[in-house]
């Protein structure tokens, strides 16, 4: 389904051009590397949410549904509806929990800004590094706000500023080639748009949540087995970064990169030092 197709909220329609075209084919294609990249954030995660068996369980900006597998798995056949703008991750997410054979999982391709959620029909609404692309945040949280029963909670793992994120650093340093690149401000939709936990907690305030707590992690990111396939990943991943250089630039900003991952390869992959929040809510 094409983003013209696709319902969104005017603020989101590139948002949804970019995960419904080539960005969300690039994330499907190698939904396994993206997966491992974080992979050691994913047990906090599931710790913070702690569903149990028959809960109602949303997760938003779903990608290619490892996290809407856990739930499966975890609430023991309880539904999850898993929400994204993105059709080709969407298609994955769907391959995926049929070969598991997890039947309780829904998936729509949709805008969770403006979605008509049954209201009050969800114990848990989660997000693990999804929510940070809303055009807007309060709206879209207000709408899943709504969509949450009595008590019901949100978990949502979410980027720490670039300072602390050394894997972006380095790899935007690297494909810079000696240009000032041009860092996105804190404020709008992208990787570290919930880096400031004081925004955050109003943000979420203002939707209607209570007591949002933010809790600091600092995990590696393995963005491979060994030093050419994390090149190969991630190169492609950001090939954006590198477009407008002539092709010197070009392959000087290639070498940069393949430097620099092959100095963080390890017995164990390609390491990079991390740090996310883990936000947590609950609904009055």
């Amino acid at each position: 389904m094409s983003a013209s197709i696709l319902h969104v909220d005017p603020s989101n329609a590139e948002q949804a051009d970019a995960w419904d075209g080539d960005q969300g084919f690039y994330w499907a294609e190698h939904a396994e590397q993206f997966d491992r990249a974080v992979h050691a954030y994913q047990r906090p995660f599931l710790d913070a949410v702690a569903l149990h068996r028959g809960e109602r369980v949303l997760d938003i900006g779903c990608g290619n549904g490892l996290e809407s597998r856990a739930a499966a798995r975890l609430t023991v056949g309880g539904p999850v509806l898993g929400v994204d703008l993105s059709g080709p991750m969407l298609r994955v997410a769907r391959r995926e929990a049929e070969r598991e054979g997890l039947d309780s999982i829904r998936y729509e391709q949709a805008d969770a800004q403006t979605y008509p959620f049954p209201e009050a029909s969800f114990d848990a609404a989660i997000s693990r590094t999804g929510a940070m692309f809303f055009a807007e945040p309060e709206t879209a949280f207000r709408n899943i706000a709504r969509a949450l029963r009595p008590g019901g909670r949100l978990v949502l793992l979410v980027w720490q500023g670039l300072e602390r994120n050394e894997w972006f650093r380095s790899f935007a340093t690297a494909l810079a080639a000696g240009r000032d690149l041009p860092v996105p401000p804190p404020d709008v939709p992208g990787p570290f748009a919930m880096s400031d936990p004081g925004a955050v907690r109003d943000t979420l305030t203002a939707a209607g949540f209570d007591k949002p707590e933010l809790t600091g992690l600092e995990r590696p990111m393995n963005f491979g087995r060994d030093a050419e396939r994390a090149y190969s990943f991630v190169s492609g991943m950001l090939a954006w970064m590198a477009e407008d250089l002539d092709e010197t630039g070009r392959a000087r900003a290639l070498a940069d990169l393949r430097a620099d991952i092959e100095a963080h390869a390890t017995p164990q992959g390609v390491l990079y030092a991390s740090a996310a929040w883990l936000v947590t809510a609950t609904c009055p």
